[in-house]
């Protein structure tokens, strides 16, 4: 996955048009991106920030500037997963699990999607609340195994990995820019501040 350490500011508009270009032939087919850089891209492209980590480490570190850049430090953090709690637990935040006292909401998600840039997600993660309940400020681990060409194949992902129960409330989060809500095509949808925080693990 060395593609994503390429695609930090050495992508260009350029370079991106250069791929469909009418040079090509107007009948040959359009060039496919591999689905990290697709991910990548969409993502960026709906208003997320972006942090590939090479180990645990680098994800420890990034949290950190994360809260140092918005000044989070003396703010609680809404954590409703006790995995998560159990890996974070040496991290400089203080945990609460009350929405209202909550600043930001640190959790994982089920899958990244590379068509349009979204993160889905269901009630291992956000249990049954819904996302303009939640803080508008989120911080989500990942990993680079997660990512999936669409929701079709994250759906199939999730009920083959949990055949006893499937999870309910599943939805996704595709809008990080506040302005957007505004726009018709994001009609009932709620915009979230979102830091992605994306581990190698591949």
């Amino acid at each position: 996955m060395s593609l994503f350490r390429k695609l930090f500011g050495s992508k260009s508009d350029k370079q991106m048009e250069e791929l469909k270009s009418e040079e090509r032939g107007k009948y040959m087919p359009e060039i496919k991106l591999p689905i990290d850089e697709r991910f990548t891209i969409n993502f960026k492209a709906n208003g997320g920030k972006f942090l590939y980590c090479e180990d645990l480490n680098e994800v420890y570190t990034n949290l950190e500037y994360i809260i140092e850049e918005n000044k989070w430090h003396k703010d609680k953090v809404l954590l409703l997963d006790d995995n998560l709690k159990d890996r974070f637990e040496n991290s400089e935040i203080n945990p609460t699990n009350k929405i209202s006292e909550s600043t930001f909401f640190l959790t994982t998600c089920e899958n990244l999607i590379a068509d349009d840039g979204s993160l889905l997600i269901s009630s291992k993660q956000i249990f049954e609340k819904k996302l303009p309940e939640l803080p508008f400020n989120f911080i989500v681990f990942a990993t680079t195994s997660q990512i999936v060409e669409n929701i079709g194949e994250g759906l199939r992902g999730i009920k083959s990995k949990n055949k006893q129960k499937i999870p309910t409330n599943i939805t996704t989060i595709k809008h990080f820019k506040s302005s957007e809500e505004k726009d018709f095509l994001s009609y009932g949808s709620s915009a979230k501040n979102l830091y992605l925080l994306l581990l190698e693990d591949l």
